[in-house]
């Protein structure tokens, strides 16, 4: 654990960006969350955006910093939009988190994050911090060229980025430095995969469209082996390899998210430790 800021690394984990998803029983497990956390809400294609909007009711009244997803295909037009909007801001939401979302057909006119960015840009809204989801091993189904033109097009509308869940901290990196010499500028959240059962984290990564780096993972005889050493996953190593660079000013990293996949209980317990283990 040489060759790097450990307060920088301790605050980056005190400070983390837990995302969850609206299920059942969620609200207890989150419960023992720190006051002031950031907690992303997901927009799932089977949920649909009322319930990522029902749990942030059910949530307002804790002392988090809310960031709702609001998946611009599950958005059927500017009515609807405004009525979202109107909802948050209601809730006294500030920041939202805007990915394209996973239906195959769109509810409605919006195809992607950046027509839906552009049109809340139009109608206005109060919000201080809108997010964007960035793709440092590609998109299963958009070319690099074109993900590259619109992460610039982005970054007129919105706050930050969140990278994809990556197993390779060094492509995070690559990635990294090539889009800040294409000149996109904003503050760089790094995903990174919770602490879960191993074999359903690799199967969920290769879902997603992460399996470049999972498969990486296992052709690494050192890191294969301590797959094979216990049956849950903990990013402890992955993060390590991505701490040097917290302190890089071109890099912009602003801190770390974490996909919890709603395993809330176990990531808290690994924060404690981590942070215990820096101090």
């Amino acid at each position: 654990m040489d060759g790097f800021n450990r307060v920088g690394l301790r605050n980056a984990i005190r400070n983390i960006y837990l995302e969850v998803f609206p299920a059942d029983g969620v609200d207890e497990k989150l419960a023992s969350l720190p006051d002031r956390a950031y907690l992303g809400i997901t927009c799932s294609p089977s949920k649909g955006i009322n319930a990522t909007l029902e749990l942030v009711e059910r949530l307002s009244g804790h002392d988090f910093h809310l960031v709702p997803h609001i998946a611009a295909r599950q958005v059927r037009d500017a009515a609807h939009l405004r009525d979202v909007l109107a909802q948050l801001d209601d809730q006294h939401v500030k920041s939202i988190f805007v990915p394209g979302g996973d239906l195959r057909e769109p509810a409605g006119q919006f195809d992607s994050a950046l027509q839906l960015l552009r049109v809340m840009a139009e109608i206005g809204h109060g919000l201080t911090n809108i997010g964007v989801a960035a793709h440092p091993e590609g998109h299963p189904f958009i070319d690099n060229g074109t993900l590259h033109s619109v992460l610039q097009d982005k970054q007129e509308l919105a706050s930050y980025l969140v990278t994809q869940m990556c197993f390779d901290a060094g492509r995070v990196i690559e990635w990294l430095t090539d889009i800040r010499r294409r000149g996109i500028k904003l503050q760089a959240w790094i995903g990174l995969p919770g602490v879960m059962n191993r074999s359903r984290l690799l199967a969920t990564s290769l879902r997603i469209g992460v399996g470049e780096s999972a498969k990486f993972v296992l052709k690494q005889k050192t890191l294969a082996g301590k797959l094979l050493k216990s049956r849950r996953y903990r990013p402890d190593d992955l993060l390590f390899e991505l701490a040097p660079h917290l302190d890089d000013e071109v890099l912009n990293i602003g801190g770390f998210y974490l996909f919890s996949f709603n395993q809330v209980e176990d990531t808290l317990r690994w924060r404690a430790e981590m942070l215990e283990r820096l101090a």
